[in-house]
Order: C-alpha cells, then structure tokens, then sequence
C-alpha cells in the first residue's frame, strides 16, 4: 500500500494519479482502436469525456442530496476532490443517459461504439485495479499462502493483483478478437462478460464484501446476472447487422 508519495513540498495521492493514467491511456487506445469498428475516434472520445462529466456532476449531487445538511453548511465541499463524497449509481446512470444522447446526436452506431470503447474499458479496469492495490481498497481475506501481502493488520490475498493480472489478459484477448470486429456490439459483450467472470471469481477472496442472508455475495451475484444477460443477448447480437443500430 502507497496512498501518498512526496514530491519536494508537494503530497501526491498516488491512486487517483494513477487513475488518471489510466483514464488518458484508455482514451488513447479507444482512439486508436475505433478505426477498426468504423468509428471516428474522435468522437468516440468525446462521448467517453460527455459520460465522464456528467457522470461526476451527478455523483456529487447525488451524494449532495444524501446528506443535505452537510453539503448547506459546507457548500464549498460540492467541488472537493475527494471522490468518496460520490454517488456511483447516479453517476453511472447519468453518465450513461449522457454518451447514449451525445451518440444519438452524432448518428454513432451504437453497437459499434460500444466495440470501439472495449480495450479502452479494460484497460482502464487494470489502472483501477492498480491504484486499489496503492490505496488498500477491494482488501483481501486473511491467508497463509506465500503469496499473501501484509494489509489492515494482517496477511492477506491480494485481490488487487488478482483482478489486474486477470484484467490485463482478458485485455489480450479482446484486442486478438478485436482484429476481426464486425462492430456488431459482440466485442463489448465479451469484454462486458469477461470482467464479470473476473469479478465472481476475485470476489471470492475479497475481505470487503458485502453479504446477504445465507453468506451470499451481492457482487458474485450481480456478475451472475450480468453473464446471464451476455449469454441471452450473444447471440441476437451477433446474428444481426449491429453497426446500424
């Protein structure tokens, strides 16, 4: 664990610059990657950077609206920086409802777009999980494997490096099965079902989970429905012309 590192008179929070990194190499890739999909990289781009605003503005009001009365006494806290004071179910809502419209405007092919962001996704996916193994977020149970890292008090799986391993070779693979792209939405249900498959089985390990009644974990189950959801729409996906709708 790294949260901070000094920099002459300057305290960097080392997760969120890695996240940044993250975020500006995923572009990168999602630019370079959309020509092969068809779709102008550019604006593919600028539907990921309309997502991204107004995903963080709805966080922050979000979250705002939680907890009013501390938002009234402090407004100034609306534009802090730390991103714990976030909502991420309306962020992703608005986020989404955001690059769906700005792609309805520029006539994008949905399905293609969704291909075009792909790689981008998982890439970024492998930064995040990066900067939880910095901070000690997405923690692991207590261990005896050799492998374990000392986090919280104790030796522990680390899940972080668990999910980043995975995440950087189902990134391989997508860009392998990217060469081929049809732009057919196929390529964003395989990356869409493979971090879900990442997820049911880091989840397994994590210290952090949140269960429900009988020891079921709310994670593990989200990922089952979505791999559900993948399996059902594959394909009708990929039986039909996707780059037009």
């Amino acid at each position: 664990m790294l949260p901070y590192i000094q920099i002459g008179p300057a305290t960097v929070q080392l997760p969120g610059l890695v996240v940044l990194v993250g975020l500006w190499l995923a572009l990168e890739l999602t630019a370079r990657f959309a020509e092969r999909v068809r779709v102008s990289g550019d604006l593919a781009v600028n539907a990921v950077l309309w997502g991204l605003g107004v995903g963080v503005v709805a966080a922050r009001l979000g979250y705002a609206l939680r907890y009013l009365d501390a938002f009234l006494q402090a407004p100034g806290s609306l534009f802090s920086l730390n991103p714990q004071t976030l909502d991420p179910t309306l962020g992703a809502i608005g986020g989404l409802l955001a690059a769906w419209e700005y792609a309805r405007r520029k006539k994008l092919p949905l399905r293609a777009l969704l291909d075009a962001l792909s790689p981008g996704v998982l890439l970024f996916a492998f930064f995040l999980a990066i900067a939880q193994l910095l901070g000690g977020s997405a923690y692991g149970m207590p261990t005896k494997l050799p492998w374990g890292i000392e986090l919280w008090g104790a030796r522990r799986h680390p899940t972080q490096i668990y999910a980043a391993v995975l995440t950087l070779a189902a990134l391989g693979w997508i860009l392998r099965a990217g060469r081929a792209a049809r732009g057919d939405g196929t390529l964003f249900l395989q990356t869409v079902g493979l971090l879900a498959a990442i997820r049911l089985f880091v989840e397994g390990f994590r210290g952090d989970s949140v269960v429900i009644a009988g020891g079921v974990r709310v994670a593990q189950l989200v990922a089952l429905v979505v791999l559900l959801v993948v399996w059902w729409l594959y394909p009708r996906w990929s039986g039909g012309n996707g780059g037009s709708r």
